[in-house]
């Protein structure tokens, strides 16, 4: 991630340098074909010898077509993204409050990529005015990454997305963004969503976790639960509720979010559960725009150690449980390069989420870092397409994908109506 972060699309290759000189592939191994290997990982992609879609690209172009004419163009939750794929949210934990989770977002603006901004912001950091200077605490605020999101977004591209938790909820976050005139220009270009977290991968079935000092606990001991487990005299947990849902709960929530806000899309938020394929259903029926599923890879946040190896299913899982919806599915786990992307949307995912990785190459480079992440995933997914036979980042299909002792990963068959068709 780094090396791409600090190379862009040259860090795709072999070094220049041994060009001429060395032989590859030979030595190349990988840790995908374990026994234990991740699903995504261990599927390989699997171009045919006959592609009549080429065929008909050459027609239309009246010559070969390249990699260079694989469209990306994406519709993200009903935002218009150049590639499929968005920033994901990053909540009010310490590395993304600091001035990292303001440099992505002035990328993530730059690129036209849509972004979420996660939980508990607000009862943290603070709303904020997007007309005062940024400084301080105000840039970290909601608005304030709104603000570096918008000083460098394209016309007609990305969009924001507002996360909002059982906290977020009682400060009246999306009531303040939706009922703010600097958050119109969002609004009147149908560029604003709201997301409703019912979970997340790093801790499925838990809140979002923060570590403070103790005065700060002491000033939001009344929002939240403030737990002193972490042995020592200086530091303290702080809990947030995890929210409670059922099939109702859930399909009244989402009614009650296109009632309150009809300008706003609608977007959810599921953890990586058991019932995911259920779930996802139950929100797509009640008029979700998207429903963002964060595998057990998933997470930028404090966590248990014990969560994260062991607790949710993994996202190709989740991808192979939901099967090819036919609504905006957004996934979220060890996204970083363009193989893992195009398995993900080959298996029925309408655009992959840049969470860590975001953070790192913004680390890396804060002015550059994630332009060049993202230049990279954009050249590979192209050529990966391209290689397929196809020419749109939508085309990608089961038969993309090959799983090693079970040929084609075909969804259980009782799987096989699509999700998300809405009333």
């Amino acid at each position: 991630m780094r090396d791409r972060a600090r190379r862009g699309t040259a860090a795709l290759f072999p070094p220049v340098e041994a060009y001429g000189r060395t032989l590859f592939g030979a030595t190349r191994t990988s840790a995908h074909t374990a026994p234990d290997a991740d699903f995504l990982d261990a599927l390989r992609l699997v171009p045919p010898v006959f592609m009549p879609r080429r065929l008909e690209k050459l027609i239309d172009l009246a010559r070969e077509p390249m990699h260079h004419d694989v469209d990306l163009t994406t519709v993200v939750g009903a935002l218009r993204s150049p590639l499929p794929a968005y920033l994901s949210a990053f909540g009010s934990t310490q590395v993304a409050s600091a001035d990292l989770g303001t440099a992505a977002s002035r990328q993530a603006g730059r690129l036209g990529l849509p972004m979420v901004i996660g939980e508990n912001v607000v009862p943290v950091n603070g709303y904020g005015r997007i007309g005062t200077a940024p400084s301080g605490e105000t840039e970290r605020s909601l608005l304030g990454r709104i603000r570096a999101y918008l000083d460098e977004l394209p016309d007609g591209a990305g969009g924001v997305a507002v996360q909002q938790s059982t906290e977020d909820a009682d400060a009246e976050v999306w009531n303040l963004v939706y009922s703010d005139p600097s958050a119109r220009p969002l609004l009147e270009s149908g560029r604003l969503a709201f997301e409703l977290k019912v979970g997340q991968g790093a801790k499925p079935g838990l809140g979002g976790m923060t570590v403070l000092d103790r005065a700060a606990a002491a000033r939001v001991a009344e929002q939240y639960a403030v737990d002193d487990v972490l042995g020592g005299e200086e530091r303290v947990l702080r809990c947030s509720s995890p929210g409670t849902f059922t099939e109702e709960i859930l399909r009244q929530q989402i009614r009650l979010m296109r009632n309150n806000f009809p300008r706003a899309r609608v977007w959810v938020k599921l953890h990586p559960g058991r019932d995911v394929r259920e779930a996802a259903a139950v929100a797509w029926s009640a008029g979700a725009d998207a429903v963002t599923v964060d595998g057990a890879e998933g997470g930028t946040g404090w966590a248990p150690l014990g969560f994260l190896d062991t607790v949710g299913l993994p996202l190709g899982e989740c991808l192979r449980r939901i099967g090819r919806p036919a609504a905006g599915l957004l996934v979220s786990g060890r996204m970083w390069e363009g193989t893992r992307a195009a398995k993900a949307l080959a298996l029925g995912a309408t655009a992959v989420g840049l969470g860590r990785a975001a953070l790192l190459a913004v680390e890396e480079d804060p002015e550059r870092g994630l332009v060049r992440l993202v230049e990279a995933l954009a050249l590979e997914l192209r050529l990966l397409i391209s290689a397929l036979g196809k020419y749109e980042a939508s085309a990608l299909a089961y038969e993309d994908v090959w799983a090693a002792g079970t040929g084609l990963p075909h969804p259980d068959p009782s799987l096989a109506t699509p999700l998300g068709t809405q009333p």
